[in-house]
C-alpha cells in the first residue's frame, strides 16, 4: 500500500522510498523490517507511517524525514537548514586518501573543509584519516548545530567554528589539504531543480554568489598563498557545467591540477596543486 501510495504520487522509487519510511515508522531498519513482514503493527506505527508518507507525497526529501543520510557508510543527522550530503561528494573522500597512500599529502596534514554543511567531509576524513587535524567552518548556525551533533554521534575530533571560512583559513592556516563542496548553482536555475532541493534545501549552501559558480573557487586560488602550506592541495566539487573554465583558473593562477568525473562520467571534482618547480 505504501509503495502504490508514492507510484501514485510519481515519485521514481517509489519501493525504495516507501521501504525506508515503514521502516522509520516501526523504528526498524529497511532489512529488519523486511525480515519481520509478519511482525504486528501498532496503531501509533501506523500513523506515524501515513505521516511520513504524506510528507514524502508532498516532496520533502526522505532524509529530512526520516533525520538521517548515509555518507561514506556512516549515518549522518540530517534536516532542515543543512543541505544533505550526496554520494559525489564521497569522491573527495577517496581522492583524499589516495594522496595520502601515495605521499602527497603527509599522514598528520592539517586539513580544512570549507562550507561543512552537515560535516559529512570533515568528520569522515577524520575518521579515515586519524593523525590529521580537521578543522571545519560553516556560515550557517543551523548547519553547524548538525554537524556539532554527527561530530559528537562518531566521537569524531573536528575543530569546529561558525563564520567566513575564508577568514578561518587565514586564521587557522596553514593548511596540507583544502575540501570544499561550496554553492554553484545558478539562481537562474532555480525552475529546473527538484522540489525536494527547491523547496526544501538551504538555498545558501546550494546557489554561486551574484550567479557566478566560479565565484567560491576564484577566491580560493586567490587566497592561496595566505592559508596553504608549500606543498598543500585543494579539492573542490564542481557543478555539472563548471569544468570547462576550471583548468583555464588554474593555469591563471600558475596551479597544476585536474578533473575527476563520478560514476556519472560528469567531471565533478576539481583538484589543485603548484608545480613542482614552485614548491
Amino acid at each position: 500500500m505504501a509503495r502504490a501510495f508514492l507510484e501514485r504520487k510519481e515519485l521514481p522509487e517509489a519501493r525504495l522510498e516507501a521501504d525506508l519510511l515503514v521502516a522509520h515508522a516501526l523504528g526498524l531498519p529497511r532489512l529488519g523490517m523486511l525480515l519481520q513482514l509478519d511482525r504486528p503493527v501498532e496503531p501509533a506505527e501506523i500513523d506515524r507511517a501515513r505521516d511520513a508518507l504524506v510528507r514524502r507525497a508532498r516532496r520533502e526529501p526522505v532524509a529530512y524525514i526520516t533525520g538521517e543520510r548515509e555518507f561514506y557508510g556512516r549515518p549522518f543527522c540530517v534536516g532542515p537548514g543543512c543541505l544533505i550530503p550526496r554520494p559525489e561528494t564521497e569522491g573527495i573522500v577517496d581522492l583524499a586518501k589516495d594522496w595520502m597512500r601515495q605521499g602527497l599529502v603527509p599522514v598528520d596534514a592539517r586539513i580544512l573543509d570549507l562550507g561543512t554543511g552537515s560535516g559529512a567531509l570533515a568528520i569522515s576524513l577524520a575518521l579515515e584519516w586519524p593523525k590529521a587535524t580537521v578543522v571545519a567552518a560553516e556560515l550557517s548556525a543551523d548547519a553547524l548545530a548538525w554537524a556539532r551533533r554527527n561530530g559528537e554521534r562518531h566521537a569524531a575530533q573536528v575543530a569546529w567554528h561558525l563564520g567566513d571560512g575564508f577568514e578561518v583559513a587565514r586564521r587557522e592556516g596553514p593548511f596540507d589539504l583544502v575540501v570544499s563542496n561550496p554553492p554553484y548553482v545558478r539562481r537562474a536555475d532555480l525552475p529546473s531543480l527538484a522540489p525536494e532541493v527547491r523547496d526544501h534545501e538551504p538555498h545558501e549552501a546550494l546557489f554561486a554568489p551574484d550567479g557566478d559558480p566560479d565565484a567560491f573557487l576564484r577566491r580560493l586560488l586567490e587566497g592561496w598563498s595566505q592559508w596553504m602550506a608549500p606543498l598543500g592541495r585543494m579539492i573542490v566539487e564542481l557543478g555539472y557545467d563548471q569544468s570547462p573554465r576550471v583548468l583555464g583558473l588554474l593555469r591563471q593562477s600558475g596551479l597544476e591540477g585536474e578533473l575527476v568525473r563520478d560514476l556519472s562520467r560528469i567531471e565533478r571534482l576539481a583538484s589543485a596543486w603548484k608545480p613542482a618547480s614552485a614548491s
